[in-house]
């Protein structure tokens, strides 16, 4: 399981995105816009599991600027491209063993995900689930066995996945695992066999447990979905799990977990603030090594005190900027590392932690200089009906900070929230003039139970309220000019957009519409076939279309569209399988039939916002007018 959560932390880490330059004077150079939306020159680096290979993707400049895999050796300059990526991004990779890498693609951000796997000199590059109209996950990846990983594959019904080993040369499938209707998720112990499975009615979910791979699945516990237990790995003797959980507390705290009494024992961390989720631990010593959690930044409670000086080391040696190890070696002698701010996307070093050299790779965007970048600072403000929202602040470089055109930037989700660090749309925005807020408004996650049920059949109500009163926060501080307020969002955060527009209209100068949900009736209606078993669940959260129409109809945008007078502009991918192109057509059809102008960016080959650098450089380019007409006019 070892790289399927290095890849994910990298995947985190890549989103604290981008740039900059240095000067002598203050005036701050209007940067180009494609300096922050293009593909970073390297990145995603990952050690073969023996060190002797670094891998790595970059743009493959015949191939449409698709990213790609490339590897070289240790100790060599000589970058192999091993994949051939044309029509879209490789959206990531990792080592299967010494000789072999999988990488994962859809078509067109359909989010039909397929796995590829390929030797490190090219040669045998194939489809390992070359299915139609499937979703491949990967359950493990066997670091163990060269030969197979674990996936699951709804192929033989596309609402739910059941378990395949895999042969990872040859595709050949071996069916391990036969999903009875209901399980949502799987899990392995570290060795490989697969004993834990969850389930879902979609109000409760079940904990199923067998002590063999030969046994029956049985449930050791049953919740509401408001409570959560959710296993992070077995313990070293495959005898008991940690996990997560939030029974009978407020904030998760990570516990060991005992399979025979379905009882959390052992407290291994709490935090009084924040739920805690992360879990470190060295497979070669066998020890549970720190906990990670996030309060304004990411932190680090560390139990291991080896661990604990190679952590404090790299940062002697990266004083200045937030590190993180991405990756080891199986022998954890050697470490790909990287160094981010709010200021810098970032930087990958190669560490040899017995000789104690550090090596640097590649900065991820060397075009742009982060004195130019703006600080992204924690902030907090209270809601009107008295809860902390956290969020973060923008001022652009070199502004006293007061009377500022602001750009409104809530997240998706919305069961999500905004991280600290590099983020190229809010960089952009700031170089532009713009002052930034985004919050993690109630039903964010990480703030505890309460903070998160309170949002529940709160769309468009005191969800919405929390970002109103962000506004009225900075209007009350100085900061924003009334008159030049934006909103923008992605998904939930286009649909704040929409409610913001509808159901605040004299707020907001314009908005920014992006694969935003307008309709949630047709939301509802079109949930992909492997959402099926969180159906109830999101009824419950959202609300249920047979019996609660008229709370439905009051939070959707659409059916309010006549209230809407700020300009808007919207954009959409084609194939977007969470928030169909008939969420933006409706809100679109419903302006224009009131005779407003509503621009409107379809790509056909994109899904839930854009992959591609020329979507992406043509949608800033037209954000970018769009946004000079409305708010410095």
């Amino acid at each position: 399981m070892k790289k399927i959560y290095e890849f994910i932390l990298i995947l985190i880490i890549g989103g604290f995105i981008y740039m900059v330059i240095n000067n002598s004077n203050n005036t701050i150079p209007k940067i180009p816009l494609k300096d922050f939306f293009k593909n970073p020159d390297k990145a995603s680096f990952q050690l073969s599991p023996d060190g002797s290979y670094i891998s790595l993707m970059k743009s493959w400049e015949e191939g449409n600027r698709r990213m790609n895999v490339y590897v070289k050796k240790i100790n060599s300059d000589k970058e192999v491209r091993i994949t051939s990526a044309s029509e879209r991004n490789i959206y990531g990779y990792f080592w299967l063993n010494n000789d072999r890498i999988a990488y994962i693609q859809d078509k067109g951000g359909d989010e039909n995900i397929h796995i590829y796997a390929v030797n490190v000199d090219g040669t045998n590059d194939i489809d390992l689930t070359p299915f139609e109209n499937i979703q491949a996950r990967i359950e493990d990846d066997l670091e163990d066995d060269p030969d197979y990983m674990l996936v699951s594959l709804n192929k033989r019904d596309p609402r739910i996945h059941d378990v395949y080993r895999l042969n990872i040369h040859d595709g050949s499938l071996t069916l391990i695992a036969e999903n009875p209707g209901n399980i949502m998720g799987w899990m392995t112990d570290n060795d490989g066999k697969l004993r834990i499975a969850t389930t879902g009615d979609g109000v409760n979910t079940s904990l199923l447990y067998r002590d063999t791979e030969e046994e029956e699945f049985k449930s050791i516990l049953t919740t509401n979905f408001k409570e959560s237990v959710s296993p992070l790995y077995f313990t070293f003797d495959n005898k008991a799990l940690y996990v997560s959980s939030n029974r009978a507390r407020d904030k998760s705290a990570i516990y060991r977990f005992d399979l025979n009494t379905a009882k959390e024992t052992d407290l291994i961390f709490q935090h009084d603030e924040v739920d805690v989720y992360g879990l470190m631990r060295s497979e070669k010593r066998k020890i549970i090594t720190g906990v990670t959690y996030t309060t304004d930044k990411r932190q680090i409670k560390f139990f291991d005190e080896q661990r604990e000086k190679l952590q404090n080391n790299l940062e002697k040696k990266l004083p200045g900027v937030e590190v993180a190890i991405s990756d080891l070696s199986k022998d954890e002698t050697k470490a790909i590392v990287i160094s981010y701010s709010d200021k810098s996307r970032g930087t990958y070093y190669y560490y040899d932690i017995e000789d104690d050299t550090l090596l640097k790779l590649a900065d991820l965007s060397p075009w742009i200089n982060d004195e130019y970048m703006s600080e992204m600072k924690p902030i907090s403000y209270t809601s009107r009906d008295g809860l902390t929202i956290h969020g973060y602040l923008t001022i652009p470089v070199g502004s006293d900070g007061k009377n500022l055109p602001v750009i409104i930037n809530p997240h998706g989700g919305p069961w999500a929230r905004d991280y600290w660090g590099f983020n190229s749309e809010i960089q952009f925005f700031a170089n532009r003039g713009y002052a930034v807020l985004q919050m993690n408004f109630r039903g964010s996650v990480g703030y505890g139970r309460e903070f998160w049920e309170i949002s529940f059949k709160e769309w468009g109500k005191t969800m919405q309220d929390d970002i109103t009163d962000g506004v009225n926060w900075l209007i009350e501080q100085g900061i924003a000019d009334k008159d030049k307020i934006a909103i923008y969002g992605a998904s939930y955060g286009g649909y704040a957009t929409l409610a913001g527009l509808a159901f605040t209209p004299d707020l907001y100068a314009c908005g920014v519409d992006y694969v935003g949900v307008s309709n949630i009736f047709t939301l509802l209606e079109t949930l992909p076939p492997y959402w099926e078993l969180g159906r109830q669940m999101m009824y419950e959260m959202i609300g249920d279309p047979e019996t609660e129409k008229d709370l439905l109809k009051a939070a959707s945008p659409l059916f309010h569209a006549d209230k809407i007078k700020a300009p808007l502009f919207i954009a959409q991918g084609a194939n977007d399988p969470r928030v169909k192109k008939a969420e933006s057509d409706q809100i679109v059809e419903a302006l224009k039939n009131r005779g407003i102008d509503v621009p409107y960016m379809v790509k056909d080959n994109e899904g839930h916002g854009f992959s591609n650098e020329e979507n992406k450089f043509e949608f800033y380019e037209k954000m970018e007018k769009f946004l000079q007409q409305h708010l410095k006019h």
